[in-house]
């Protein structure tokens, strides 16, 4: 159930990720009144495992009395508390918190219905802007997400980094429900436990919180390099797979992480398939169409890139491989963006 608060509880902001579940209930929306309206809606710990989100705002909001003196208004939706008491991006019999917001293709659930619960709120409490932090597994750059191709949502990403990815799918995404109210963004804040990650999110919240208005007109080419995922990679759970491990259907390269946001021409390899296996990926475009044919080949056994494509988020954390994806296919897409 949703827990819906209008201040900090005592000691929260000095709790650990790890902590949260002593002081709250479960996923909770506090909000806090600043100096300018409508609020900033940050959403965090969707994944109980990606402890950026929370670091970053306790920083921020100590840094304004506990977030009593804030420059605009903030709603703060605290996640999965139970697992990220465990380190985990979810829990057992859990749904994946960032996979059930409304527009979700998954069996309906609770979490569901508190996901839109959230979303019914802010609606009508109105919002100036959505921003959802996330950590990742991968050797990625930080970036930022957007689901539509507009110049205020573009100018809101760029404020975090010039690499901005466009997608629409997966879905059930927090920033895809939100951009219906508001200019949306996924932040992409680099591996767990990197000090630059916290301190980047925070200063980017210190920026939103003091932004006025968006900017209409169209960002500087020079100032943005985008990019739009046009498949999702998955491992089928039947599939066994390692990076170096003998008996396993499909042997994933050993430097595999070090090939996001690089762009690989064909014929690059990302490892070995058993013989006699054939393709052991199950790679979907946004219209859920199975693509594999269209990005991969074998030759020899070697699983090879068929045409030239740029992956992000490709990790060796075998646990996100299976609760999520071995990585994302991309193309560059600046000829969109709006001039």
């Amino acid at each position: 159930m949703l827990t819906e608060l209008d201040l900090i509880p005592d000691g929260l902001l000095e709790a650990e990720p790890s902590e949260l579940c002593r002081h709250l209930q479960g996923p909770t929306l506090i909000h806090l009144k600043g100096r300018r309206d409508p609020a900033l809606f940050v959403s965090i710990l969707m994944h109980g495992n990606e402890t950026v989100g929370w670091q970053a705002v306790r920083e921020l909001l100590r840094s304004y009395g506990g977030g009593a003196d804030l420059p605009r208004s903030m709603s703060l939706f605290i996640g999965n508390v139970a697992a990220a008491a465990k380190g985990l991006r979810h829990l057992e019999g859990q749904p994946d918190y960032n996979r059930i917001w409304p527009g979700s293709e998954l069996p309906a659930t609770p979490e569901h219905r508190m996901m839109q619960s959230v979303v019914d709120i802010m609606g009508q409490r109105g919002v100036f802007a959505s921003v959802d932090i996330h950590n990742n597994t991968g050797l990625n750059p930080h970036y930022a997400c957007v689901n539509v191709i507009d110049n205020r949502f573009l100018h809101l990403a760029t404020l975090f980094s010039r690499t901005v990815v466009y997608f629409l799918r997966p879905k059930g995404v927090q920033s895809m429900s939100m951009a219906r109210f508001c200019p949306a963004v996924t932040l992409e804040c680099g591996k767990v436990g990197q000090v630059h990650g916290v301190v980047h999110a925070r200063d980017y919240l210190e920026a939103c919180v003091r932004l006025a208005g968006h900017p209409q007109h169209p960002v500087a080419a020079h100032d943005i390099d985008l990019f739009h995922t046009v498949a999702q990679v998955k491992v089928p759970k039947d599939i066994r797979f390692g990076f170096g491990e003998p008996d396993v259907d499909l042997h994933l390269a050993q430097d595999l992480d070090h090939l996001n946001f690089r762009e690989l021409p064909r014929g690059t390899s990302l490892g070995r398939v058993r013989g006699g296996d054939g393709i052991t990926l199950d790679v979907r475009d946004e219209q859920g169409r199975d693509v594999r044919d269209q990005f991969f080949m074998l030759e020899d056994n070697e699983l090879r890139i068929r045409v030239p494509v740029m992956p992000s988020m490709l990790t060796k954390d075998r646990q996100v491989i299976r609760q999520d994806c071995l990585c994302y296919l991309m193309e560059r897409y600046n000829s969109h963006v709006p001039s």
